[in-house]
C-alpha cells in the first residue's frame, strides 16, 4: 500500500509565490539570465573553478541559490565585477531587461587622459594625405612630361 504525499504547502515551494515566480535561482542560471555569461555551461565552469564569490564567500556549486540582496564578485574579461542581486529573472531577455536584475557596485573606472583624436597636426601632413587614391593617380608626376 503506497502513501500519498500531501500537496505542497506554501513553505515547500522554494520561495514561489502564487504566480510561480521565485525569489531565489541557481547561481549559474542567474549569471546566464542576467547576461553575465554567454552560456549556462560557461557560468557553471566559472563557478566550479571557484572564481565566483557570493556575499564574500567562495562558491564552487553552480546550484547555489541566490536572490535579492546577495552580492556577487567574479571576473569578467579584464574587470572584476561586483553586483548586488535585485531580482530573479523569469527568462533570458534582452540586455536592457537583464540590467534591471542587478546593481553594479563596481567603482567607476579612473578617468584616463584621452588619446588625441588627430596625432598629426594638419600643417605636418602632405597635401595629398587623405585624398582618394583615384585623385592621387590623376595628378601629374613632377618628373613626367605631361604634354
Amino acid at each position: 500500500m503506497s502513501r500519498r504525499r500531501p500537496p505542497p504547502s506554501s513553505a515547500d515551494t522554494d520561495g514561489a509565490d502564487a504566480d510561480g515566480a521565485t525569489d531565489r535561482l541557481r547561481l549559474d542560471k542567474w549569471l546566464w539570465m542576467a547576461r553575465m555569461a554567454r552560456t549556462r555551461a560557461l557560468a557553471a565552469e566559472l563557478i566550479g573553478a571557484g572564481r565566483v564569490r557570493v556575499n564574500g564567500q567562495p562558491c564552487r556549486r553552480p546550484g547555489r541559490a541566490v536572490g535579492p540582496g546577495d552580492v556577487l564578485i567574479f571576473p569578467q574579461g579584464r574587470r572584476l565585477r561586483v553586483l548586488r542581486v535585485l531580482g530573479v529573472p523569469q527568462r533570458r531577455g534582452p540586455a536592457p531587461e537583464a540590467r534591471g536584475f542587478y546593481e553594479d557596485l563596481d567603482p567607476p573606472p579612473a578617468p584616463t587622459d584621452p588619446a588625441p583624436s588627430d596625432p598629426v597636426p594638419d600643417e605636418g601632413r602632405a597635401a595629398s594625405a587623405g585624398a582618394p587614391r583615384a585623385a592621387l593617380s590623376a595628378t601629374p608626376w613632377p618628373d613626367r612630361d605631361v604634354s
